[in-house]
């Protein structure tokens, strides 16, 4: 690693190294330390420096849906940034004093692809030659035009007489030549995949019917590059008993619909062969990703089917492309929703508890997005690997998805919000500090109340994604609305300087402006505030548009009220 990098991570807060040749065995449990990335403390002037763009955080993110699917023999049996590891951490007798951590500083470890001013791997690797790319189609590629890098399937092998572990049984395309680092870096990075595509650790039994899965995270490293991580998990084909496998797609896009999607695609032509798979995907790398409300067709063909046109079709409203706020507002009540908003608004630990790992990953998602157009800065994993279990003790503010068989290991905390998501659960909020009811306006309380009443039941998801995003908008756009007017900048094109006083003294409500002082604390303002600072041309996006429509509102109300 570079002395640059090495200073870099410095300036993040010195996330710690992890040794390369730490084992990461599925059934060692390990202590991790973590720290929040985001300095709350920054320079408001010019001269001092400040932010360019925003620090990328190690973050983990996943959604999930379910599928009924029972054994169906197959012609053939095919074989085919995670940005964490963790040192081994012998306790000592002070330590299990301290409660088993003395001191938790500094986050994952990024698995780095290499500097971005060195060569990318598939462009120093050759690949196999029906992959090979030209220098063109890999900077389409980096500007985030291909769909996917890569795919693996992780299968469950036998460990010994009473456990499995996953590896990697086929990877497309496969990549040769490649630079040693090159090389060390993707395999880190592959052994971790197989710990998301497995988090429930190394005890299986083998199955004959199970319901296919279908989930994916999301890594963010220090750098701020991003890869997701999609996976679908199902029962392979063949006969008798067996372990479910699982199937990855990696890529820098986040559309959860299209590469469900595309999974029915491969494991439609899995249950034929597994030598299917390969020009299907083929075809889909070498196709354009489309744009916001566009289609893209893919052309396969299939044994005694023909030829097959697949159209994938990207949504209009891309920033919720992501998200499905059904599931959270199918656990929890509007009041609860609202309880646990308040809490992330002001970033605090929150863990939610659930038996499906789907639930658990579909809800944190969603909690996430409540926040826009802010932005969670903090730890987010949306299913907690069981080894990594002690991530619970961070002091630092997380959003963490837990499974229920593991609660007891987490309600030993304090200061934290715990939510039971659970059908047959006898409390939602199992541990909580006690003001949340009290965090946000009453008035603006009963406002989202009130606009999330009028929504229709049942409903789509798109409806369902519109009255819950607008609702929460408009929160933020009545009580941080105005915050354009208290950037200040000495001449047009310089950067600005916020007046954070003055912008929270122009507030009338007294119960707003109480809770617009604790919101400016908070790093995810913080943050937000910094990058308008650095802007050097007009406000656009949905959040200004909607601050635009609020405040022509407001004018012609003051007009009718003469």
């Amino acid at each position: 690693m570079s002395s640059a990098h090495l200073r870099q991570m410095d300036q993040e807060s010195q996330p710690a190294q992890v040794n390369s040749e730490d084992n990461l065995s599925p059934n060692t449990r390990r202590s991790f330390s973590f720290s929040s990335f985001r300095p709350k403390r920054r320079s408001n002037s010019s001269e001092e420096g400040g932010f360019t763009r925003r620090r990328g955080l190690l973050t983990f993110s996943s959604v999930r849906t379910k599928t009924s699917r029972k054994e169906s023999p197959s012609k053939e049996d095919g074989a085919p940034q995670l940005n964490f590891t963790g040192r081994q951490v012998k306790q000592t007798d002070e330590d299990q004093q301290q409660g088993g951590l003395k001191r938790i500083s500094a986050m994952w470890s990024s698995f780095r692809r290499g500097k971005r001013d060195n060569k990318d791997p598939e462009a120093t690797g050759a690949m196999d030659p029906m992959v090979a790319e030209n220098t063109s189609r890999q900077h389409r590629y980096v500007s985030g035009q291909y769909f996917f890098e890569y795919l693996v399937v992780v299968s469950l092998k036998t460990k010994d007489s009473s456990s499995y572990e996953p590896q990697i049984t086929y990877q497309f395309p496969k990549r040769d030549g490649m630079a040693r680092f090159q090389k060390e870096e993707e395999e880190k990075t592959l052994k971790a995949i197989t710990l998301f595509c497995f988090p429930e650790g190394i005890n299986w039994a083998p199955l004959t019917e199970y319901h296919s899965e279908t989930f994916s995270f999301v890594l963010t490293e220090i750098d701020g590059s991003r890869r997701n991580g999609y996976c679908r998990r199902l029962l392979p084909g063949g006969k008798g008993a067996r372990p479910p496998e699982a199937y990855c797609i990696i890529s820098s896009l986040a559309c959860f619909g299209l590469f469900s999607k595309i999974f029915d695609e491969v494991e439609k032509r899995r249950q034929i062969s597994m030598a299917m798979i390969y020009p299907f995907m083929q075809k889909l790398r070498e196709a354009p990703f489309p744009a916001p409300g566009n289609t893209v067709e893919i052309k396969s063909f299939i044994p005694e089917s023909g030829t097959e046109i697949i159209r994938l079709t990207r949504p209009l409203d891309s920033w919720l492309e992501h998200v499905n706020f059904n599931t959270l507002f199918g656990c929890l009540t509007d009041k609860e929703v609202l309880l646990v908003f308040a809490a992330a608004v002001l970033e605090r630990r929150i863990v939610f508890i659930a038996d499906e790992l789907g639930t658990l990953s579909q809800v944190i998602h969603a909690v996430a997005a409540l926040l826009y157009p802010f932005v969670w800065q903090h730890t987010l994993i949306p299913i907690v690997p069981e080894i990594l279990i002690d991530v619970v003790m961070a002091p630092t503010p997380y959003l963490l998805g837990v499974q229920k068989r593991l609660l007891d290991q987490v309600t030993d905390q304090s200061d934290l919000l715990v939510v039971d998501l659970s059908v047959d659960k006898n409390t939602t909020f199992i541990a909580s500090i006690g003001d949340e009811s009290s965090i946000l306006p009453p008035k603006l309380q009963a406002e989202i109340l009130e606009a999330l009443s009028k929504r229709q039941k049942p409903t789509t998801v798109e409806e369902m994604n519109r009255v819950v995003s607008e609702a929460f908008l408009l929160f933020f756009v009545k009580t941080v609305g105005h915050y354009g007017s208290y950037v200040k900048r000495r001449r047009p094109g310089e950067q600005g300087v916020f007046e954070k006083r003055s912008f929270y003294k122009a507030i009338d409500s007294k119960t707003t402006r109480h809770f617009v002082k604790k919101f400016l604390q908070t790093q995810t303002f913080d943050l937000f505030i910094q990058e308008v600072e650095q802007q050097t041309g007009p406000q656009q996006g949905i959040f200004h548009k909607k601050i635009l429509e609020y405040q022509e509102k407001q004018k012609k109300d003051k007009t009718k009220k003469r």
